[in-house]
Parts: C-alpha cells; structure tokens; sequence
C-alpha cells in the first residue's frame, strides 16, 4: 500500500482521527461499551495513526506501565483494510517509539484471536486465557533488546 502513512499524533484532528477509527472497530463493531474503550490513558499514552492518503484506517497507544515496560493498547484497523499490513506498519512505528522512549519490554492484551498476529512479530503468550470488556484476550510480551 503506497500511500501508507504511520505516524505519532501530534494533532488534534489526528488524535480525532485515530478515535474514529477505535470508534468504528471497538464500539460499533465489536459492541464494546464506549465507556470502556475511552479512558484516563487517552489523555497521557502517545496516540498512533495510520492513513491511507487522509483517509485514516488504523490506530493504536502506547503508555507507560511500570519502569521499562511500555504498554500497546487500542490497537485497531478498520475491518475493510486488514490484512494489508496496516497492523504491522502501525506496531514498527510504535516499536520504534517505544525503544526511544526506553523501554525494554512491551506487554499488550491481545483478543485470543488475534493472538498469531502478535506472536508473528516476537511476542509471547503469558498466562491463561481471560476476559476483557467481554471478549477473551491473552497477556503478550515482547522484549525491545
């Protein structure tokens, strides 16, 4: 996809952008409560974008959990442009950031199907099978070093 572009947000209108996307995917496509998908790490994680031309069709943060450990939430592609390597392009830019800012390890909750996406770019199943905002997820981490 040429005109892909995965960047920091650093705008309001991005910042908008990338919660329409985690809108349509979370809330209006997997019918969580849109009181649970927006919290107080939106006003502190560093937000992700990803756009085709301005059209934007993937998002993710990334927040601080404990001393080195970075936390990958949020991670959304609109359902139409998956498997196109969005999902990617958005985790080597969060990467990316989140070697700079130092951590060594990141830790995410995958929904379990989604799970060999993670495990395809290094991370590690931790744990037992769980439930979040209704649908089961699976501790993941990867190392940065």
């Amino acid at each position: 996809m040429e005109d892909l572009d995965v960047h920091v947000v650093d705008t309001d209108h991005e910042r908008e952008d990338a919660f329409a996307v985690r809108r349509e995917v979370f809330v209006a496509e997997q019918g969580v409560d849109e009181e649970l998908e927006y919290d107080e790490h939106d006003e502190t994680a560093t937000h992700f974008v990803a756009y085709d031309g301005d059209e934007p069709i993937g998002a993710a943060r990334l927040r601080e959990y404990e001393a080195d450990v970075g936390k990958v939430e949020r991670v959304a592609v609109l359902e139409s442009r998956r498997e196109e390597g969005v999902g990617r392009a958005l985790l080597q830019v969060l990467e990316e950031r989140a070697d700079a800012l130092g951590f060594t390890t990141l830790k995410l909750h995958s929904q379990t199907r989604a799970a060999a996406f993670y495990r395809s770019l290094g991370y590690d199943r931790r744990g037992d099978e769980f439930e979040e905002a209704g649908i089961p997820h699976v501790e993941m981490r990867k190392s940065l070093v």
